[in-house]
């Protein structure tokens, strides 16, 4: 049944206003591997900058999205829905490509963002030598 003559359904008169820009800022810090010399911050942020998709598209950033680099932290601006998850897949990507997952892990250090850090073998074998 269509709504009464005169009457605007409830869903169309609050989408008149003016959307606010949402700005979400994800920073990717990759200190420790750089730092060791096994992990290059510059080709991870050339990957990323390649890899990224927008509207379905890969190399479509435009003003949308940014990725800086600073010594070995990325952060990576978007003013599009952008999810944090996406940036998880694409440094486990990057990390797969270079033969760095089997030593690295991605890990979320705080809401906005991801650190790379060491697997601990340490106790591993610690256990292994108690046993012997």
């Amino acid at each position: 049944m269509a709504p009464p003559k005169g009457k605007t359904p409830a869903a169309k008169a609050g989408s008149k206003g003016k959307k606010k820009k949402t700005m979400l800022k994800f920073t990717l810090d990759c200190t420790h591997p750089v730092e060791d010399g096994i992990m290059d911050a510059s080709n991870f942020e050339v990957f990323l900058h390649d890899r990224i998709k927008v509207q379905g598209k890969t190399g479509n950033l435009g003003t949308q999205v940014s990725i800086e680099r600073n010594k070995s932290k990325i952060t990576v601006v978007s003013e599009i829905p952008f999810s944090k998850r996406y940036l998880k897949y694409l440094t486990k990507k990057y990390l797969k490509k270079n033969n760095l997952r089997d030593w690295l892990r991605v890990v979320a250090s705080s809401k906005e963002q991801y650190e790379l850090r060491y697997f601990q073998i340490n106790q591993d074998e610690e256990e292994e030598e108690d046993e012997d």
